[in-house]
């Protein structure tokens, strides 16, 4: 315990960040200084429901609640205090989606999470009409879907968010978003800050000509930029939270955010020519740009960071969860010899197994489609391995093989970002659990992108201490204070960083990957052409070793 510790948290000079991961959700208490003085957390999986990946509501409240209750239990722990208030809260979680609900707040369908891929007809006739990129995951594609499959629940719709817009709506009453997510549903106007005009004037064109009556701007949520204030606790939402009725309501909160904008703040990179890339149950890039991009490309997304300038994110559904079952399998190898191992253990051994592999992966090849990609036009995932007859299987080269795998997508769209339309980048920060094990999978993403790649402690706790930073930043900024500013002169200064610098090597291995892996991706549609779903489909597809601090398919490291 630390006298000044326990005083900020009973005099509220805190700020409390929780984030709806996709395998976890995770509350971070951080002090006047940004440094985390309490962590709580619960693990929770999607569900394959109807062919569809949805989580419920219940399972929301029960995981956020669970959250909250351990970060109590550990500010009891460490700081002998009761977790009473805080300064400022703030919420984030999985970006994209589709929540409706009608007048009465009911939920209209079960939640469809970003993960899937039914929305292929309604993402390209969007895209063609609006002249920019429309991605399957974002939430207009999943309501011109439905209103194409003519849902009945459509003509009821009040009211469209995400999960942190849905989250923070229930804690406050207010129906707003912070501008990252909101360009995660509809396409910003870049000038205005706003929902772009014509193209929500075109969308209900759309709509009436499917025989469907909606004014999209009525039911899209308000948009708030980094720093502005978007509600107070209230009495039910303090409930919410905290069953026990320890928490008092009254507590400002920032505009709601997705996982990709608190990344962005978890690795100080906001600013133009920087970016991360996130690496969990998917894997994403956010670059932020110094201008518009010179041409529409479908692997490219256009969002904006919290403060609302443009970003182009190159996302994928596919991140690490085949990896995790694969050392899920050798760890279930060695407890049937007899031998109790430290899942973190089995991580570090194989993924430092690869840098003994072939730079070039000797003739293997696997694609870690558990779900549909739409960078390689997959609808539908089939995790698949194979190798060349002269290949030799062993275990170096096959887990740099899979390595590479989890990389593949994103380096075709990060192709198209720096080679296509010429993007320059300061520096790339990298987090997630793939990156836990040092300089393995940095070496490996440095070598794919042909970048120097940092990773270091400053986004030790994740979106969660992202979320909770945009927090403080709300309630604490000096007057006109940018967001670039606040993190690089109040939250990151002095911090330390480890950069890896592409392998020559590495890059030509790579590069040879590469040309294998896209001439093969017949192999991977003949696959989800000619091998079914089985009735275990239903069950969650994303392998469970919460268990472990290293568990690769966090969004964020813990």
């Amino acid at each position: 315990m630390t006298m000044d510790a326990g005083a900020a948290i009973t005099s509220g000079r805190t700020a409390l960040g929780i984030e709806l991961g996709s395998t976890r959700i995770k509350a971070v208490l951080i002090g006047p200084d940004h440094a985390p003085l309490a962590v709580g957390s619960h693990d929770w999986e999607n569900q394959f429901v109807d062919r569809l990946w949805t989580y419920s509501l219940e399972a929301v409240w029960s995981g956020v609640q669970q959250s909250f209750s351990a970060l109590a239990e550990d500010v009891r722990r460490r700081h002998g205090v009761e977790l009473a208030g805080v300064g400022a809260l703030g919420v984030s979680a999985m970006m994209h989606g589709y929540l409706a609900f009608d007048a009465d707040g009911e939920l209209l369908a079960p939640f469809r999470t970003w993960r899937n891929t039914n929305t292929g007809r309604a993402a390209e006739r969007l895209s063609a009409e609006f002249g920019c990129n429309i991605p399957h995951r974002w939430s207009v594609a999943h309501l011109y879907q439905a209103v194409l499959d003519r849902e009945e629940h459509v003509g009821r719709l009040d009211h469209l968010t995400t999960l942190a817009g849905y989250v923070h709506w229930q804690l406050t009453g207010e129906k707003v978003l912070g501008i990252g997510d909101a360009s995660g549903m509809f396409p910003i106007d870049a000038v205005t800050g706003g929902y772009d005009t014509a193209m929500l004037t075109r969308f209900d064109q759309l709509a009436a000509e499917a025989g469907v009556g909606l004014t999209l701007a009525e039911l899209l949520p308000g948009i708030a930029l980094a720093g502005q204030p978007a509600g107070a606790l209230t009495e039910a939402g303090a409930q919410l939270l905290d069953p026990t009725g320890r928490l008092r309501p009254g507590i400002p909160l920032c505009p709601p955010e997705g996982d990709a904008g608190t990344g962005m703040v978890a690795t100080n990179s906001v600013a133009p020519r920087t970016g991360n890339v996130s690496a969990g149950t998917s894997i994403f890039a956010m670059v932020v740009l110094e201008q518009e991009l010179a041409q529409v490309h479908r692997e490219l997304d256009l969002v904006t960071t919290p403060a609302g300038d443009p970003v182009a994110m190159v996302h994928c559904n596919n991140g690490a969860s085949e990896l995790d079952a694969w050392s899920g399998l050798f760890a279930e190898f060695a407890r049937a010899l007899g031998a109790e191992v430290d899942p973190s253990k089995v991580f570090e051994t194989l993924f430092t197994a690869a840098l003994d592999g072939a730079s070039d992966c000797g003739g293997m090849l696997a694609y870690n489609y558990l779900s549909g990609e739409p960078i390689t036009d997959f609808e539908e995932g089939r995790p698949l391995f194979l190798r060349s007859p002269d290949s030799r299987l062993d275990l170096g080269t096959f887990m740099r093989t899979h390595l590479f795998a989890s990389l593949a997508t994103l380096r075709i769209g990060m192709d198209v970002l720096q080679k296509t339309e010429g993007v320059r980048l300061d520096r790339m920060f990298a987090h997630g659990g793939l990156f836990k094990t040092e300089g393995v999978a940095q070496r490996f993403l440095a070598a794919a992108i042909d970048t120097p790649v940092s990773v270091g402690d400053v986004a030790a706790e994740g979106g969660a201490w992202g979320i909770a930073v945009l927090a403080a930043f709300a309630a604490g900024r000096s007057p006109g204070q940018s967001l670039v500013d606040y993190l690089d002169t109040t939250v990151f200064t002095g911090t330390s960083l480890q950069t890896a610098e592409p392998d020559p090597s590495d890059v030509a291995g790579f590069d040879a990957f590469m040309q294998r892996y896209v001439a093969a991706l017949p192999v991977q549609r003949a696959a989800v052409d000619h091998v079914g779903i089985g009735s275990r489909r239903a069950e969650p597809q994303t392998a469970d070793i919460g268990t472990t601090p290293a568990a690769l398919t966090e969004e964020q490291p813990a």
